[in-house]
């Protein structure tokens, strides 16, 4: 079950005192790793969301996964969700925590989602386009690529969306043929 206000608080907590620590770009770059983690491997988010493991064995395997590649502050974080419960929530917590921190620096997702890969020239090339209209210093850019589109692309900042898609293009044209105006006005 998802629990927004919860996932918030602790990305909150994680990062005053990563904040007081001054260590904010490394518990950071430990959330990335996590948040990568938690994307690519589903079996791990399976393992922490089953209430039929038990806490210490959930705790073992959270260890396996990050030791030596966290530090210390994000470790004792991981151990204190075990401990609370909550570990379930930890791909939430992740989410809330890339986002608080991204507006702290002022750091602006931006998902491309193209029907075919782009070379990273093109990609620096729509991140500067993006810079000089939208008046932002730093973006975050994520790509993917849906063959759906079959050409163009669709672009989201914030509640922002930007539909350049022949997919798009070719429903208009399909709405169009249903609503034709003539064939109603002959009847």
């Amino acid at each position: 079950m998802t629990n927004p206000r919860l996932a918030g608080r602790y990305a909150k907590s994680l990062i005053d005192l990563a904040i007081e620590q001054n260590q904010l770009n490394e518990v950071y770059a430990d959330i990335k790793f996590l948040q990568t983690i938690c994307i690519s491997n589903q079996d791990f988010v399976n393992v922490l969301k089953s209430p039929v493991i038990k806490s210490d064995i959930k705790e073992k395997i959270i260890e396996a996964v990050t030791q030596n590649k966290v530090t210390k502050t994000t470790d004792l974080f991981l151990k204190l969700l075990v401990i609370k419960a909550r570990e379930y929530n930890l791909p939430e917590i992740v989410k809330a925590f890339v986002e608080q921190y991204n507006s702290i620096n002022n750091i602006h997702q931006v998902k491309l989602t193209t029907a075919v890969s782009i070379s990273k020239e093109l990609e620096q090339s729509i991140v500067n386009k993006i810079k000089l209209v939208a008046k932002i210093e730093k973006i975050e850019l994520e790509t993917a690529v849906e063959d759906d589109l079959i050409g163009g692309f669709t672009l989201q900042m914030g509640d922002t969306f930007i539909d350049a898609s022949i997919l798009r293009d070719l429903n208009d044209v399909k709405k169009h043929f249903k609503n034709n105006q003539y064939v109603h006005a002959l009847k």
